[in-house]
């Protein structure tokens, strides 16, 4: 009975432990609202890094402005009195409150993320990897893909074109 005990222990233990992955959907979104699902991101950690694996389709071609936002919602809002897709999501993840678009790797917003590569099919499954985050920090922030590929400066990548509230 002691040993059973034991188990019973050790496995409510490890269900507590944080999921060790997760599996972010995302949709389209347009100043409407959100729309149909374009795929989902598989997120991990390995070796001291987060690791991003798409499995999209239904995107443009070409390179993508790829981010965490700070909040977790997709939905449309109001930018000088029109509607813009995604705007729910506020800015970039910057818990530093940094106010820097410096990449991946500079010392600005967390949440900037690796360009997204998107084949000529429309589909995306490259994944792309940055030491700056954590899983259990991922939480409770949206994943934004913009329409054209962010220089880390001035351009985060235009428009906002698909978004996962991750879990």
């Amino acid at each position: 009975m002691r040993q059973y005990l034991f188990i019973l222990a050790g496995l409510a233990w490890v269900s507590a432990l944080p999921a060790a992955e997760r599996s972010i959907t995302m949709q389209a979104i347009s100043p409407a609202g959100t729309g149909e699902s374009i795929g989902t991101i598989q997120v991990r950690e390995d070796a001291g890094s987060l690791v991003f694996t798409p499995d999209l389709h239904a995107l443009a071609p070409g390179a993508h402005g790829f981010h965490v936002h700070e909040n977790p919602a997709c939905g449309a809002g109001e930018k000088d009195g029109k509607p813009v897709a995604g705007m729910a999501a506020g800015g970039h993840y910057d818990p530093e409150k940094t106010g820097q678009h410096s990449g991946p790797e500079g010392a600005g917003h967390k949440g900037d993320l690796p360009v997204l590569t998107v084949a000529a099919d429309g589909t995306a499954r490259t994944a792309v990897r940055t030491k700056r985050l954590t899983l259990a920090e991922l939480a409770g922030h949206s994943l934004m893909i913009h329409a054209e590929a962010d220089n880390y400066a001035d351009q985060p990548g235009g428009a906002r074109v698909a978004c996962g509230i991750v879990p």
